[in-house]
């Protein structure tokens, strides 16, 4: 098993950004849509310098899959000014676009925040959560990622998998990189792309393909582990939504992201469900 540092390291060539995209951070053959923005954001870093180090905002398009293995990243600057960096990426596969992305760099405080209206979700201790396996549910297909990230799912939220989904559209629990190193901004966008997409507690099992994801990066997370929720508000047309959050060991909300993915519906469904 590789760290998440070597797995979004990058080199440059002259303009563009050599990577090496792991198959470990993948779910199903996908490489992690997260993990993608990641690699990008690493670039987008190293080129800016040291005045705004982190991605504050981060919003992708993924117009099609890229492979594992060799791919480009190309960086288009678009405005610097004092408080933070504005950047165009684009990560190519064979002269083709796979994943375009907006990112805006700053420099990101350890403070708590000024105001806050949102709780930490409540979540059982990370011994009686049982850790989410390489593996989606009733075998279905290989997920890597989970080898790379501990992840704990909070027990009470765990009825697809014994086909009981509460319907409810929510999934929490504990996350960890498994390299041991402790998350940061950059690390922060494969918490926030949590798997297994929260349609499975809406009985929605299967590959949720990430059409574009927007996170947000509040502050530089304190050590250990993050407490993440991801919850549903519509399903329409093969689309849903997923809203996350992750607050760190301090209780601080450190990210937050939104994301429309697609989904495949059951061949007869009510028009409209709710909780």
């Amino acid at each position: 098993m590789g760290t998440f540092r070597e797995a979004v390291s990058v080199v440059r060539r002259g303009d563009v950004y050599e990577a090496d995209l792991d198959p470990q951070w993948s779910v199903g053959g996908k490489l992690h849509g997260g993990y993608l923005l990641a690699v990008m954001g690493r670039a987008v870093c190293d080129g800016a310098g040291d005045g705004h180090p982190h991605p504050s905002v981060v919003s992708g398009v993924f117009a099609a899959a890229p492979v594992p293995g060799p791919a480009e990243i190309h960086v288009e600057p678009l405005r610097t000014g004092r408080s933070a960096t504005q950047v165009r990426a684009r990560l190519t596969q064979d002269g083709s676009v796979r994943v375009e992305a907006l990112i805006t760099l700053e420099r990101l405080e350890e403070a708590g925040p000024w105001w806050s209206g949102l709780e930490p979700v409540d979540l059982p201790e990370e011994r009686y959560c049982p850790r989410t396996p390489p593996v989606a549910p009733g075998g279905a297909f290989p997920v890597p990622l989970m080898e790379v990230v501990e992840q704990r799912l909070d027990p009470g939220r765990l009825g697809f998998l014994s086909g009981s989904p509460s319907r409810r559209g929510v999934i929490a629990g504990w996350h960890r990189l498994a390299d041991g190193s402790d998350w940061d901004p950059l690390s922060l966008l494969v918490a926030l792309d949590p798997v297994p997409s929260v349609g499975f507690d809406l009985d929605l099992p299967g590959w949720a393909p990430t059409i574009q994801m927007s996170a947000y990066i509040r502050r530089v997370p304190a050590p250990g582990p993050l407490r993440v929720r991801t919850q549903a508000a519509d399903v329409t047309n093969g689309r849903l939504d997923e809203t996350v959050y992750a607050w760190d060991g301090e209780d601080r909300l450190v990210g937050q992201a939104t994301q429309l993915a697609a989904v495949r519906m059951p061949a007869s469904t009510p028009a409209a469900r709710s909780r």
